[in-house]
């Protein structure tokens, strides 16, 4: 079981689905990326900082209505979610409703993924999707 060193990380149910054409847009040049750890990176201890980037959007905090905004979620070990419904708030789907950009996570040894997933203020994908490239670390 892998688990939270150090970050605040908000998890609001909010409910409902929503169909994706009706879902927030944001620009098509929108691009949620993994800066670190890089795919294939061994990480000794299990103990690492998930660095998370954007381009061509802005972070604005769950809650908070804004053009061309979200904020980041964190799946770890887990497929995408469906793309028309609420982003799940569990031990796999990390939400960082306060606009946080990294966290300090610990993970036990073994093959794990990660992947981001932007989502509107109200944890809900955006139109189109933004979701980065799906990683593999190594803990030995």
């Amino acid at each position: 079981m892998w688990k939270l060193i150090f970050a605040a990380v908000v998890a609001t149910g909010l409910g409902g689905t929503a169909a994706l054409a009706d879902a927030t847009p944001i620009s098509k040049e929108a691009r949620v990326y993994i800066i670190w750890p890089r795919d294939g990176q061994v990480v000794h201890g299990g103990k690492l900082w998930v660095r998370m980037g954007l381009k061509n959007a802005g972070i604005a905090p769950a809650g908070v209505e804004k053009a061309n905004t979200g904020h980041h979620h964190l799946i770890i070990d887990a497929p995408l979610p469906p793309l028309n419904q609420e982003i799940p708030a569990d031990k796999n789907h990390l939400h960082f409703g306060a606009g946080q950009t990294e966290v300090r996570l610990e993970l036990p040894p073994g093959k794990h993924t990660l992947q981001l997933l932007f989502g509107d203020n109200q944890h809900l994908p955006h139109n189109p999707p933004v979701y980065s490239e799906k990683i593999t670390i190594i803990v030995p």
